[in-house]
């Protein structure tokens, strides 16, 4: 089973961080560069949403890093997700996908600090998601080492690497970064490696 996608993608690295803790390194990981001519030949050929993850399973094409847990939940036997840890997941990854719109804005040289409506609704759910996911970490929704803490830990180390988000104000999520950044799996995954 094959896992395609960039290194520094906080989505890809979740699934890489999934499969080193839960199935023994089932998935073979490729490295593609989407920006590039043979990596964007690859990605649309096996991904017509553009996006990475995808996993390559045989015939089976599984796109999207949420379908992928479902995918790997249902084939390895994995504990499925409560519904408040889908309700995580939902926080986390609005967080990642404003986040990445921004970054892609600054990438396309467009100030994302300007009074606009698209920006200024993205501050405001950023602040607001930010806020809960400290509260979650305050009560202890994060304690194990699961998929959401996983997402989570993604998220937070993605936004720290890109220098989009000022977490002076979230301790909890800081202190809950510095708990798994030790870990052996984190570092072997690491962006900026």
């Amino acid at each position: 089973m094959d896992l395609y996608g960039s290194t520094t993608s906080p989505f890809v690295r979740r699934t890489r961080l999934l499969a080193t803790a839960n199935l023994n390194n089932a998935l073979t990981f490729h490295d593609i560069d989407i920006f590039d001519a043979k990596g964007r030949e690859l990605l649309t050929y096996h991904n017509p949403t553009l996006k990475v993850p995808f996993v390559v399973d045989g015939d089976q094409h599984i796109y999207d890093s949420r379908v992928v847990f479902r995918y790997l939940t249902e084939k390895f036997e994995l504990e499925p997700l409560t519904w408040q840890q889908e309700n995580q997941l939902t926080l986390i990854d609005a967080a990642s996908d404003s986040l990445v719109e921004i970054l892609l804005l600054m990438r396309s040289g467009i100030d994302p600090s300007q009074d606009g409506l698209f920006f200024n609704l993205q501050r405001e759910r950023l602040t607001k998601l930010f806020a809960v996911l400290e509260q979650q970490v305050e009560q202890g929704l994060y304690a194990r080492w699961n998929y959401p803490a996983i997402c989570l830990y993604c998220l937070v180390d993605w936004a720290l690497f890109r220098e989009l988000v000022d977490f002076a104000p979230y301790p909890q999520l800081i202190g809950f970064h510095q708990q798994h950044d030790s870990r052996e799996d984190v570092k072997l995954t690491d962006p900026r490696s």
